[in-house]
C-alpha cells in the first residue's frame, strides 16, 4: 500500500482542545491526510472547520450517520480508510460500532465508552470487522514510558511490591460548568460524561498507565470519590488503594481540584531491587533508583536506553519532546500496522499501542470504584 491513509473526524469542531490535538498528532510523520468530517452537530460549523482544514464541503457532513454511511460507498481509492472519534463520551460507543462494521480503522479518544456493556459491544464489533483499532491512552507513546516499561520486563527491579501514581490538575477548582466553558460543561455531566469525572478524564489514564509499564494486573480497588466543588454533579477528585493478581500494592490519586497544577501525571514503581520514577513535568527523563548503587538518569535517545525507547524518538538527545509527540506515536504505530496487514508482513512488536483490551480494563476500573466507593465493603474486584 502506497500513499498516505485517508482519514476522516467525528467530532473536533469549534471548541475541542482534543480535536485539533488529534491532527497536529496524525500530521507528524505524514503517515494520514484529513479528507473528509462531521466536526461538529451543528453542519455551519462542521463547514467552518472543514473550510479551515481545506476539506472539500460536499465531504463535511452533518451528522456522523451521514459521514460513515456516505464514506463507505465511494471507490476504494477515494474513501477514508481510518475513521478518528474525538466526541465527548456519550458519543463514543455508537460511531464507533458503525465504523467498524464498515470495516473502517478507527481511532477512538478515551476512556472508551460509558459503560462496561457498551464496551463488550465494541469489543464485539472489533471481533467481528476487518478495522483495526486504537484508544488515545497518549502517556504510553512517550519514550521514557516505553523504557520503563522495558526495565520493568527485563527484571531490572526484581519482583514489583508497591506502585504509587498520581495525576493532579487544578483547572476545575471552580464551578466552570456554570460559566460556559464547554470542556467543564461536557466532562462534568453525567448525560455526557458517564458514571464518573475527573476519574473517567484523567483517572483512567494513571490506571493504564500503573497496568502497562508494570504488567500487573490491578484486581481490586478501595475507593473514595469527591465532588468538591459546591453544585458539581460528579467527582472531581478522588484516590483508590489497589493490589495487583501479581501481588504488588499500590496507591491511586486523581484530582482536578489541585489549585495550581496543571497536568504532572506521575507514577513510582518500586522492586525487590530497586525503583524507578517518570513524571510528565521532566517526560524525557527516567529515573532509575537501585538499592545499592547511585540513582542513574535515563533520557530520551541517550545512551543506556532500549530499542523499545529509541523506536519512539525523533530527534537527538537533548532536544525536548513532549506531549504532541507522544501523541503521535501512537498514530505513527497504527499507521505501521495498518501498512503491515495490507501488505501481509508481521508486526513490528516495538511500534505498540493501547487497543481495545486497554479500553475495557478502563471501564471495568470505573465501575469497580464506583460500586466499592457507594457501598461498605473494604476492597470491590475489578
Amino acid at each position: 500500500m502506497k500513499g498516505k491513509l485517508r482519514v476522516a473526524m467525528i467530532g473536533g469542531g469549534p471548541g475541542s482542545f482534543i480535536g485539533a490535538v488529534h491532527r497536529i498528532a496524525l500530521r507528524m510523520d505524514g503517515h494520514y491526510e484529513m479528507v473528509a468530517g462531521a466536526f461538529s452537530s451543528s453542519h455551519e460549523k462542521c463547514l467552518e472547520t472543514a473550510r479551515e482544514l481545506g476539506i472539500s464541503e460536499d465531504r463535511a457532513y452533518p451528522s456522523w450517520k451521514e459521514l460513515v454511511e456516505k464514506e463507505s460507498v465511494l471507490p476504494k481509492d477515494e474513501k477514508a480508510q481510518v475513521i478518528v472519534i474525538t466526541t465527548p463520551n456519550h458519543l463514543h460507543a455508537e460511531p464507533t460500532i458503525a465504523a467498524l462494521k464498515e470495516g473502517f480503522h478507527v481511532v477512538l479518544d478515551k476512556p472508551l465508552c460509558t459503560s462496561l456493556q457498551e464496551a463488550y459491544g465494541i469489543k464485539k464489533a472489533i471481533e467481528n470487522s476487518k478495522g483495526l483499532f486504537c484508544l488515545t491512552h497518549t502517556y504510553t507513546g512517550y519514550p521514557m514510558v516505553k523504557e520503563a516499561k522495558f526495565q520493568v520486563s527485563g527484571g531490572t527491579l526484581g519482583k514489583v511490591r508497591k506502585i504509587y501514581v498520581e495525576y493532579p490538575q487544578g483547572w476545575l477548582s471552580t464551578l466552570l460548568e456554570n460559566e460556559g466553558h464547554t470542556q467543564a460543561s461536557w466532562r462534568t455531566d453525567p448525560s455526557k460524561s458517564g458514571k464518573v469525572g475527573a476519574m473517567g478524564d484523567i483517572g483512567t489514564h494513571a490506571f493504564n498507565l500503573v497496568e502497562y509499564i508494570s504488567d500487573h494486573t490491578i484486581t481490586e480497588v478501595c475507593a473514595q470519590l469527591n465532588s468538591v466543588v459546591a453544585g458539581r454533579a460528579l467527582d472531581d477528585d478522588g484516590a483508590v488503594l489497589f493490589k495487583t493478581a501479581e501481588g504488588a500494592t499500590g496507591v491511586l490519586i486523581s484530582t482536578q481540584v489541585a489549585a495550581g497544577e496543571e497536568n504532572n501525571l506521575k507514577i513510582r514503581v518500586y522492586g525487590e531491587n530497586g525503583g524507578l520514577c517518570w513524571e510528565q513535568k521532566d517526560n524525557n527523563t527516567l529515573t532509575m533508583m537501585p538499592l545499592e548503587a547511585p540513582v542513574q538518569l535515563l533520557r530520551t535517545g541517550g545512551v543506556g536506553t532500549s530499542e523499545f525507547s529509541l523506536a519512539h524518538h525523533r530527534v537527538p538527545p537533548g532536544h525536548p519532546e513532549g506531549y504532541l509527540e507522544a501523541f503521535a506515536n501512537l498514530y505513527k504505530n497504527f499507521a505501521a500496522h495498518i501498512r503491515s496487514l495490507e501488505n501481509g508482513n508481521s508486526v513490528n512488536p516495538l511500534l505498540d499501542y493501547p487497543g481495545i483490551e486497554d479500553g475495557v480494563r478502563g471501564m471495568k476500573f470505573i465501575e469497580a470504584i464506583v460500586k466499592n466507593n457507594a457501598g461498605n465493603e473494604k476492597y470491590t474486584a475489578v
